[in-house]
């Protein structure tokens, strides 16, 4: 994922926090709450129906 997109990237969830790539560059991971974002065909799915919520 290009850094720079990365960057400006936030949660939409009301907090709206940073996001991360995870380490398999599949999913954006929010850095506050415990959702997964998929990535599909190269692009992210930034919608809260569409996230998962990661193991804590």
């Amino acid at each position: 994922m290009d850094p720079d997109l990365l960057a400006i990237l936030a949660c939409p969830a009301e907090h709206h926090a940073p996001l991360e790539l995870d380490p398999a560059g599949t999913e954006l991971l929010c850095t506050e709450c415990d959702r997964a974002f998929p990535i599909r065909d190269g692009i992210p799915v930034l919608l809260l129906d569409e996230a998962r919520h990661r193991a804590g």
